[in-house]
């Protein structure tokens, strides 16, 4: 039976001042079942395996599930650099009791590869996360980018890439909403579903193919890009994992009080998919 509420998850976007125990901490008290750690907050990055340890620890304890590390950027240009930083991210995710890692491709305006040498640089680094990943148990969550820019921007692509590789047992998708829209894809792979993200657009004068990281807010009634539709359409289709709130907007960083804001928008996406 397809699911019919979301489980929620924190992405340590959603406040980056926090600590990565005051991100677990805070998800046990929202009863919130999951969290996102992450390599690109400051100060308060799972960087080595003394502090992804401790998150581990402070997580099994409170009973919250650490999903991933974010994020292997750009993943998709393999190279000796890269092959050594999935290891030790993958060392990061183990000690941390994650489930995987999230996995991004280059966003670059400059990068002018022809669809055939990218198809053949994502099936590369594909490969090789397969036997990297594999040594730890992992998953790796494959979340195309929706801007114009971007080297993987549908996950039609990535789909094709991980099922000509047979791979579907290793990489599986993330649903990014603000990313599903930018790339104005239309199909949803429920199926392939490993995560999803979710953020809220609101400037009325930005386009889908114009928005940036700096115009995610946190899901509410002026969102543009249809979260709650694109929420029932995966859940319809079978999506039973978490709902990960991944907001970039500095506003929303400096709220004085995250966690109100949280349950609010919460709120909006329950109360939006119950009708």
């Amino acid at each position: 039976m397809a699911q019919q509420a979301p489980k929620f998850s924190l992405n340590h976007m959603v406040c980056p001042r926090w600590t990565p125990a005051q991100l677990i901490e805070t998800a046990a008290e929202m009863g919130v079942g999951a969290v996102e750690l992450r390599n690109d907050v400051g100060e308060n990055s799972i960087l080595d395996l003394e502090a992804a340890s401790a998150a581990g620890h402070r997580a099994k304890e409170l009973g919250i599930e650490v999903l991933s590390i974010n994020a292997l950027y750009p993943f998709n240009i393999w190279n000796e650099e890269r092959a050594a930083k999935a290891q030790e991210l993958a060392r990061l995710v183990d000690a941390a009791g994650g489930r995987g890692l999230v996995l991004c491709p280059l966003v670059d305006a400059d990068h002018s590869a022809s669809a055939e040498t990218r198809r053949t640089g994502l099936e590369q680094a594909l490969t090789e996360l397969d036997a990297i990943l594999g040594r730890y148990g992992l998953q790796g969550f494959v979340e195309p980018l929706g801007f114009p820019i971007s080297s993987l921007r549908t996950k039609a692509e990535a789909v094709e890439a991980i099922r000509s590789l047979g791979l579907e047992s290793r990489f599986g998708l993330v649903h990014d909403t603000f990313h599903h829209q930018g790339a104005g894809e239309s199909a949803f792979f429920a199926d392939m579903t490993g995560l999803v993200h979710i953020s809220g657009l609101e400037d009325p004068d930005i386009g889908f193919e114009e928005m940036l990281d700096a115009h995610r807010f946190l899901v509410g009634e002026r969102d543009r890009l249809d979260n709650v539709g694109q929420l029932r359409r995966l859940l319809a289709d079978g999506y039973d994992g978490y709902v990960s709130f991944e907001p970039f907007a500095e506003p929303v960083h400096a709220l004085a009080d995250p966690v109100a804001a949280l349950r609010e928008s919460m709120d909006f996406v329950r109360i939006g998919l119950a009708r």
